[in-house]
């Protein structure tokens, strides 16, 4: 895991309160913390990734999708996907990537409409 990557989760860990389950964003932990009707989709979806752009995309939105399923309940859930959407932000502006202001995280952790 990259110092960017680790930057990010703990910023958005102290941003959004997050205090679930920590699943690293590597395809062994997300395919193992995924709920089993998930789990099949995620292989699947695994098998036919053509380039680099679109891993890291896969790995962002089912790295999401495990802590989701990871939740104990509804309000947890909620916290984990606003904790998820801060992360990868974070994580997308330190590695030059599309860019999120601060005002959208700000709205992503404060759970206001995102413009």
């Amino acid at each position: 895991m990259t110092a960017e990557w680790q930057r990010a989760v703990a910023e958005a860990r102290e941003a959004t309160g997050f205090a679930g389950r920590d699943i690293p964003r590597a395809i062994e932990a997300i395919g193992a913390a995924l709920r089993l009707d998930h789990r099949a989709a995620f292989y699947a979806e695994l098998g036919t990734l053509a380039d680099s752009g679109s891993f890291e995309a896969f790995l962002n939105h089912w790295w999401t999708q495990a802590l989701a399923d990871s939740a104990a309940d509804a309000q947890d859930r909620e916290t984990a996907i606003d904790f998820a959407d801060v992360a990868v932000s974070l994580y997308a502006r330190a590695a030059g990537g599309p860019k999120s202001t601060q005002g959208q995280i700000d709205a992503i952790v404060m759970g206001t409409a995102v413009s």
